[in-house]
């Protein structure tokens, strides 16, 4: 059985009921920029990131006079742009929409289709192309992106007709969305963009969207039925609000602890009494060994990898040898190519999370109590959040977590760069709201900022604060002047221990004491952002935290916060 989800914008199935009844002969021709405009606000999208080029002028064009329908925001660098299209993807379940130049552009905006391939992410890349006349002769910045792209992207789609645009244009929306959601790349000869042609729009059509079967339903309560000692591990792709509702009811009717995939903690209410943690980096000690004792370990949405298995530790390829014997696994997942991948499942289930939940609910609940277990589980939990770490620094990055859990609402959004200081706005917030985090979990570097940035324009009502280290907001932090150009007030957090930190750390551990090509000289962070027209200032005692951030949330623009701790 399936369930159906309406995508947010009129259902034509086929052309735009607006322009249905309406002789195409009456109407006046389009270029393919237009026509490709048109198709996006049609389809639902209403922001686009990009960084201008002259291989898609004729839609840059047309982006002129439909500044109503479509927001757009222009970064400076594309690598900014597509992080910033991922995270707008992320957030809201519709493709995040990136417009890059070919060659330079195009290869500038990988990092982000990497990211969008890892994190399951529903992104579209548009990428301007040589005219089509030029093609295989290596013109100017002329690139293939089939073999670029494809192996990180659902599909390269080339537009070669403008009256095929629409067709393309709703087969790239689906291809996205659809699935394992992820990235799609289509090609715009710039020739085709100036062509003109009489085409109609093509709206949104239903997506069937996968539901458990009631066999595999079946066989799940006689499992779970069954269990000592089980143990949800949830987040990956496919996750909404309405499945984070559904796991909550669903938890609250089985009394289950419930741990959360890397850099998707906000997947279930950190302040619940059955949450146990995070899988990620470095994770909790105690946390693992309770997944190694599980007797059932309930997998729904994550891929099961490296990240959620401690480097492939925690279970065994492929008998899980060194966890109990009985032990058993179900893994749900959106896409069937993720089952069975790495780990071999007991049960696996084709299903989006959101209809998984909603139909385990009606299963029996179990009579046997988990609840000792659970509290026990959950107070590792809070003792790992809340240890004191590094008393004897003067800046105390325990305390200012410590802080912002007090301090900001449940709607506040919390992005992270990579790097080690990203445990203190992940491993040590606490997340109580869907969509509110936001981290790359392919560990990209220079995410922060432009993701921090998409998370304001997505939600302006929320606070968003961004973590990012030294050298993680060098890579983006010219991003930082097109939050000031387009008002986009989020405080941004610098972390500051003048080096790479996560390969000193490596570095330190495989080959003491020498150290080599991860120290950094820096600017100074406040100026910077002082420069850009931003607020910007410096701290370096614990007790100074507090004054400046609020001084930073009542600046009215983008806030700078620099923070400068020892290695």
């Amino acid at each position: 059985m399936s369930l159906f989800v309406l995508l947010e914008c009129q259902i034509t199935f086929g052309f735009n009921s607006e322009r249905e009844n309406v002789n195409l002969m009456d109407k006046t021709p389009r270029s393919g920029g237009e026509v490709l405009i048109d198709g996006l606000i049609c389809l639902g999208a209403t922001r686009l990131f990009c960084v201008p080029g002259e291989s898609y002028l004729a839609a840059l064009d047309a982006l002129h006079d439909r500044s109503e329908k479509i927001d757009v925001i222009t970064c400076r660098q594309e690598g900014g742009a597509s992080y910033m299209a991922e995270a707008h993807g992320k957030l809201t379940g519709k493709p995040g929409i990136c417009f890059v130049s070919r060659g330079p552009g195009a290869s500038n905006a990988m990092t982000g289709i990497h990211t969008a391939f890892q994190d399951s992410t529903p992104m579209l890349l548009f990428i301007g192309q040589v005219s089509r006349d030029d093609v295989g002769r290596e013109a100017f910045q002329e690139l293939n992106f089939r073999s670029v792209f494809g192996a990180v992207v659902k599909k390269v789609i080339r537009i070669d007709d403008a009256r095929r645009i629409p067709e393309l244009l709703a087969q790239a929306w689906n291809s996205a969305t659809s699935g394992r959601p992820g990235p799609v790349v289509v090609e715009l000869p710039e020739d085709m963009l100036t062509d003109r042609v009489l085409v109609e729009d093509m709206g949104p059509t239903a997506i069937p969207l996968p539901a458990p079967d009631p066999d595999a339903l079946a066989k799940f309560a006689t499992l779970l039925a069954e269990a000592d000692n089980p143990v949800l591990i949830v987040g990956g792709a496919g996750w909404t609000p309405g499945a984070s509702a559904a796991l909550h009811q669903f938890v609250n009717k089985q009394n289950l602890p419930v741990a959360t995939s890397f850099r998707r903690s906000d997947s279930f209410d950190n302040t619940h009494p059955n949450y146990i943690g995070e899988l990620g980096l470095a994770p909790n000690p105690k946390l693992i060994e309770q997944i190694k004792q599980a007797d059932l370990l309930i997998a729904v949405g994550p891929r099961i990898g490296d990240m959620t298995t401690a480097g492939y530790t925690t279970l065994e390829v492929p008998n899980r040898e060194n966890c109990i014997p009985d032990q058993k696994l179900v893994h749900v997942h959106i896409s069937a190519d993720e089952i069975n991948t790495v780990f071999k499942s007991d049960l696996g289930m084709v299903s989006q999370p959101e209809s998984f939940f909603i139909e385990a609910c009606k299963i029996a609940k179990c009579t046997k109590d988990h609840s000792a277990s659970i509290s026990r589980a959950n107070q590792a939990y809070l003792n790992f959040l809340t240890e004191p770490r590094f008393e004897d620094s003067a800046m105390r990055m325990d305390r200012v977590s410590e802080f912002l859990r007090g301090r900001l609402p449940g709607n506040s959004i919390v992005t992270v760069g990579a790097g080690n200081f990203s445990v203190w706005g992940q491993r040590h917030y606490q997340f109580s709201q869907p969509r509110t985090q936001l981290g790359s979990t392919n560990g990209s570097m220079g995410y922060g900022v432009p993701s921090a940035i998409a998370a304001k324009l997505a939600h302006p009502e929320s606070l968003v604060v961004s973590f990012s280290g030294d050298g993680c907001f060098m890579m983006n932090g010219q991003e930082l002047a097109t939050a000031v150009q387009h008002r986009v007030n989020v405080i941004f957090l610098v972390v500051n221990n003048s080096c790479y930190g996560t390969i000193r750390s490596h570095q330190e551990r495989h080959y003491p004491n020498r150290p080599s090509a991860t120290r950094l000289q820096n600017p100074d962070f406040a100026a910077l952002a002082q420069a850009y027209g931003a607020f910007g200032a410096v701290v370096r005692q614990t007790a100074e935290f507090e004054k400046i951030f609020e001084q930073a949330a009542s600046s009215n623009k983008p806030a700078l916060i620099e923070i400068q701790t020892d290695y």
